[in-house]
């Protein structure tokens, strides 16, 4: 069967506690999806209840102990954390845990050091002397009574920060002292001269203390959790051997089948790759390239190649490393790397993720569901379903390419022994248009039909075994052979 993830979560679900519920109340929805991995929002107690879950202040605090100003997290209780991922687990669907372990947010108590204050735009270059700050750096997790773990987070597990209390400026601050200064330039993205800090406090994985407590926590959550897999969030600002010997020892320790995939956000193929190449291509990476090539053809409409659409992507150079998306919380409207693909295109994207073989598609909760407020955008759940069913049926066998057209592209699957019919995708995004493609002599004088019920024609194929298979403009079809 397919494989296809979901990231149940957007951002701006409301802050009620009863996420865990909504998920547990979902799961038939998910299995008729084909739904076999769900990736779930951070579960850790983060800097109060409206904390969409990457401000995380405790990672051994599931929303269990009364910690800034809350018991549970956006989305509810340990217990019923607990309950999500036992249900999940009990109907077949991996539970994905997002790990964020770049940072810590919300201290306890100030304490006080020496930094540097460094150029926010070349991380290199200092625009001070040594000088003493305070910042709130000691974590003591006073709520949890040093349930599960005792250890104390101080200034000098960190690397750097953002904001002096001492004399009440923001800036960009690196801490001083032996064995300090950020992440080395080759293990870490090299924007802004080294892109190591990110928000908040940003952890040093170089420290010895910081390893072990982290293989410390990672040990209780996994038994804890009975997850089946990470999504580790902001990788490309971690530490890469940091990241690499914290999975490898997950793997030869923990969990040997723990599934990972990594948010390296940034499009450039060969990054990417180097990125792979020093993780020991170890995990998957979300497709940021096809993303961006999903934002600009929404926004550009006939004027963007669509025979150029997978250039650039981990789908098309590395498919077997790529969890292919649309949208998500991060590039969806008011976010921070805003980048969502216009409504038009959202069919076609997904056709693009989930009618081709390559990659791992990940289905977006605020595609699926649609999302309210400020920002909000409708639901797509109903072109979803269907492309849902054809994946699970009909994506299968020798897939063939006819991307020879800036404005109208196709493929079709083959289909196997298991799966006979085969299926025939055309799109365009500009004029309605057509692709002549083959099925084979094996299917001569079949009728096909649009599923999408984009296009009401009919299709028969000659006797030489190709069909005619046309698009609608700016649309998506999807053909089968008539039962």
């Amino acid at each position: 069967m397919n494989e296809t993830l979901m990231q149940y979560f957007e951002w701006y679900l409301p802050a009620d506690a009863k996420h865990w519920q909504r998920l547990v109340d979902d799961i038939d929805t998910l299995k008729k999806l084909g739904v076999n991995k769900v990736w779930m929002p951070p579960a850790f107690k983060g800097t109060g209840l409206e904390d969409v879950g990457y401000g995380v202040y405790d990672l051994f605090d599931l929303g269990e102990f009364d910690q800034k100003g809350t018991i549970p997290t956006k989305y509810g209780t340990k217990e019923e954390y607990l309950q999500a991922t036992k249900a999940l687990n009990e109907a077949g669907i991996m539970p994905i845990a997002d790990v964020v372990l770049n940072h810590k947010a919300n201290g306890d108590e100030k304490e006080r050091f020496k930094v540097l204050k460094m150029n926010q735009t070349n991380r290199q270059e200092a625009i001070s002397e040594p000088y003493d700050i305070e910042a709130w750096t000691h974590f003591n997790f006073t709520g949890r009574h040093k349930q599960y773990d005792d250890f104390e987070w101080h200034w000098y597990h960190f690397s750097g920060m953002d904001y002096d209390a001492l004399h009440n400026e923001t800036g960009l601050y690196m801490v001083m002292g032996d064995n300090k200064g950020w992440a080395n330039q080759e293990t870490v993205d090299e924007e802004n001269g080294n892109y190591d800090y990110l928000m908040f406090n940003d952890v040093d994985f170089r420290h010895p203390e910081v390893v072990e407590n982290l293989k410390k926590w990672v040990a209780w959550f996994l038994e804890t959790s009975q997850v089946g897999g990470f999504r580790l969030d902001a990788v490309k600002h971690i530490d890469s051997e940091f990241m690499s010997d914290f999975i490898r020892f997950v793997r030869e320790n923990l969990k040997e089948d723990l599934y990972v995939f990594g948010e390296y956000w940034k499009d450039d193929t060969d990054d990417k790759m180097d990125y792979l190449g020093d993780v020991d291509f170890q995990f998957d990476l979300v497709d940021v390239g096809l993303h961006m090539n999903f934002y600009q053809a929404s926004q550009e409409g006939q004027n963007f190649d669509l025979s150029q659409i997978l250039e650039g992507s981990l789908m098309k150079t590395k498919p077997e490393f790529a969890v292919t998306f649309v949208d998500n919380h991060d590039s969806q409207r008011g976010q921070s790397l805003e980048s969502t693909v216009e409504e038009w295109f959202k069919p076609l994207a997904y056709s693009i993720i989930m009618l081709r073989q390559e990659g791992k598609p990940c289905l977006f909760y605020g595609d699926y569901y649609g999302i309210e407020g400020d920002f909000a955008q409708p639901s797509f759940k109903e072109i979803i379903d269907k492309l849902a069913y054809l994946r699970q049926h009909h994506v299968y066998g020798e897939q063939v390419e006819y991307f020879d057209h800036p404005n109208c592209i196709g493929w079709v699957n083959l289909g196997n022994e298991e799966h006979p019919e085969p299926l025939a995708v055309v799109m365009s995004n500009g004029d309605a248009g057509w692709k002549d493609m083959e099925l084979g002599i094996l299917h001569a004088g079949k009728v096909f039909s649009d599923y999408l019920r984009h296009s009401d024609q009919e299709v028969v194929i000659d006797d030489q075994g190709w069909g005619r298979f046309p698009a609608e403009a700016g649309s998506v079809s999807a053909w089968l052979p008539n039962a």
